[in-house]
């Protein structure tokens, strides 16, 4: 009897438990990636309030800032977790959602902005595309694209909706943000 009592009792001795709760990773990457969401939005209205088109190219000086927010947001989860690590899965996990949050806040605010702007600023985004197209081409060797190659490229900017342009913000914060997010994860998990 004393032998199954000691038998029952024993625990083998186990590594010290981690927090692998989610609450810190799904937190933190709320507050910066929606965020640094709203600041992209932000710069795009103010690009459209001064006169610049809000849809165009100059949108990347404030996506830049998704990467460096999501490093920032991987670090705030290292300190928070403090004096356990993070690990692989909750350091990438904070980076990618941080990011995630803000392409969606991002493209949410290109289909807002659009429909705030109106379709004067849409047209003038298509003129200043194909306009970008057009000086592309020119530029480009001859023999890559056939003359039927090129007007279908203008027809398809011409043709260029309000989705388009959100879709492809949201894979270009998406995108932006993972190239710098990920390998950080990865040497911030420790």
């Amino acid at each position: 009897m004393n032998a199954l009592f000691m038998a029952i009792s024993y625990r083998e001795p186990t590594a010290p438990e981690r927090d692998s709760s989610a609450r810190p990773v799904v937190g933190l990457a709320l507050r910066f990636g929606i965020g640094v969401g709203l600041v992209c939005v932000l710069w795009m209205v103010g690009l459209q309030l001064t006169g610049n088109n809000g849809f165009g190219p100059k949108q990347l000086m404030a996506q830049l800032l998704v990467p460096l927010v999501a490093v920032a947001s991987q670090l705030w989860l290292r300190r928070q977790v403090k004096p356990a690590k993070p690990g692989l899965g909750r350091s990438l996990g904070v980076g990618t959602l941080t990011v995630l949050l803000a392409a969606v806040v991002s493209a949410v605010g290109v289909l807002a902005l659009a429909a705030g702007a109106g379709e004067t600023a849409l047209a003038r985004h298509r003129a200043e595309v194909v306009e970008i197209v057009q000086a592309q081409q020119r530029a480009a060797p001859q023999p890559q694209l056939t003359a039927a190659q090129r007007e279908q490229q203008q027809q398809k900017v011409e043709r260029l909706t309000v989705g388009d342009m959100a879709s492809s913000n949201f894979l270009q914060v998406l995108v932006i943000g993972l190239v710098l997010a990920v390998p950080a994860g990865i040497f911030l998990r420790e």
